[in-house]
């Protein structure tokens, strides 16, 4: 769908930099997302994977995130070994509805409500992000932790749309239940993409 050298916004990586690759095409369909426009993969024209990485190659970055949609909706194998033999660390972010394909250096899994997850992302993941629409949810994010055999950096992050309303809640929640950090989505506060 697009991508873009920014730095990344949420969760345990905020700050850096990184080169995103928005993949085209979602199973999930979330109410709350910020990016509808990528649920329809038809919409978004394949691209060589090769073209993609000489793009990357003409900037800085060191990391590439690939995200959605939902990303796992493709085969991300090869993607993944042109990444690798650039030198490239590489991180995807899921919700773990579809199989994992590749090799990555960092998987950060945002399991949402109402989606069966493979199990693989509970064994794989090092960052769980549930992102907190309403009180309910932290019983969801609670679910999720059950299903982790490792350590794994947990987070709340705020639905953006309702982030005046849940705020005060996740900060009392993670005071009461300090394994789970906060993820803001810094990149919104800052408007960069």
């Amino acid at each position: 769908m697009e991508e873009f050298y920014s730095l990344q916004g949420e969760g345990h990586h905020t700050g850096k930099a990184a080169y995103f690759l928005r993949i085209g095409g979602c199973d999930v369909g979330c109410s709350f997302c910020d990016v509808k426009e990528s649920w329809n993969p038809d919409l978004h024209p394949l691209v060589a994977v090769d073209d993609v990485i000489k793009h990357i190659s003409e900037t800085k970055a060191d990391t590439v995130v690939v995200t959605g949609g939902e990303p796992c909706l493709y085969n991300l194998s090869y993607l993944c070994e042109q990444l690798s033999k650039q030198g490239l660390v590489r991180h995807l972010e899921t919700s773990g509805s579809e199989p994992l394909s590749g090799q990555w250096d960092w998987i950060c899994l945002s399991p949402k409500k109402g989606t069966r997850i493979h199990h693989e992302f509970y064994e794989l993941c090092k960052e769980l992000k549930v992102i907190i629409e309403e009180a309910s949810d932290f019983a969801w994010a609670e679910e999720n932790t059950r299903q982790i055999h490792h350590y794994c950096e947990l987070f709340l992050q705020p639905e953006w749309s309702k982030r005046g309303k849940v705020m005060p809640l996740i900060v009392d929640y993670i005071l009461q239940h300090p394994q789970w950090k906060i993820s803001l989505q810094s990149h919104k506060y800052m408007r960069i993409p």
